[in-house]
């Protein structure tokens, strides 16, 4: 129940630039802050109701006190971060500037009573992350007419996530993906850690050299798909042919009517050449 807890914690977190926040009072919850930013961790709701708070990081190896707050008061240890740490005793908060990754790691908080006994132990994991920037998309086109996009961005542990036309597509977590040929339009990558976001978005079209082809072959089969001009043949015995890139090209028919008309041109000539010739004749003999 408290790793549910802490991840419904990390939820609600929120990050106004490089600074976040953390709900850091239910135990074994995980927190987040942008590496060189300022992290908000509430430890207490109020710490004047307790005799004794003691903060401190890396229970199992060099154990390091943070601070020690007594009632209205409050001590920083002599600690690499002593000159970057600030508690709030009305509301129970630790701030810690100008972060680093070093100050990732398990921090633990501490109770006591009016007694000098230990009342009970909270344990924190803070993590420092370098936020995500602005990603780049780049493509290239593969041998078989497909579209190779990458995403390049710079942070600690991004996931990716891809949409083509605002539908996502699946199994595409990671910076590179293969479209399919004759795939276009909006695509849009979004990068994310945990604490920040940005996205980025292209207009891409099919790679060139690529036609769509749409026809029926002799045998009754319906070919349906893209391939590429150079070479192709798949529709060149086909009993229809239709393109998208390319307009289909006219063909002179060489059916049955198109021998009889061809006959009945050669007749004709043929009495043409007949009456000219017989106008000749009998033209020649006349002036005789």
């Amino acid at each position: 129940m408290e790793a549910v807890l802490g991840l419904l914690v990390i939820s609600a977190g929120v990050s106004h630039g490089s600074e976040t926040s953390c709900d850091a009072r239910q135990n074994g919850c995980q927190c987040y802050g942008a590496l060189g930013g300022t992290v908000y961790l509430q430890l207490v709701t109020d710490a004047t109701r307790y005799d004794d708070l003691l903060f401190y990081k890396d229970p199992t190896g060099a154990k390091t006190e943070i601070l020690r707050s007594k009632k209205d008061k409050w001590i920083t240890k002599d600690s690499p971060i002593k000159d970057r740490v600030h508690f709030f005793i009305n509301n129970g908060t630790f701030r810690l500037n100008n972060t680093r990754s070093t100050d990732s790691g398990e921090y633990l908080l501490e109770t006591f009573n009016s007694a000098g006994k230990s009342s009970g132990i909270r344990g924190l994991q803070l993590f420092i992350e370098a936020p995500v920037s602005s990603p780049q998309l780049s493509s290239e086109c593969l041998s078989h007419g497909e579209m190779k996009v990458s995403c390049s961005s710079e942070g600690d542990g991004p996931q990716y996530s891809w949409t083509l036309d605002g539908q996502t597509l699946n199994d595409t977590e990671t910076n590179t993906i293969t479209l399919k040929k004759g795939l276009s339009g909006n695509l849009t990558c979004t990068i994310r850690n945990n604490i920040s976001s940005d996205t980025v978005s292209r207009r891409i079209s099919h790679c060139p050299g690529l036609i769509y082809v749409n026809c029926t072959l002799s045998n009754g089969t319906k070919v349906s798909e893209w391939v590429n001009a150079t070479g192709n043949t798949l529709c060149a015995e086909s009993t229809t042919v239709a393109t998208v890139t390319e307009a289909p090209t006219s063909k002179t028919s060489t059916g049955p009517w198109f021998n009889v008309l061809v006959y009945f041109q050669l007749v004709e000539v043929f009495i043409l050449l007949t009456i000219c010739l017989g106008s000749y004749w009998f033209y020649k003999k006349k002036t005789r």
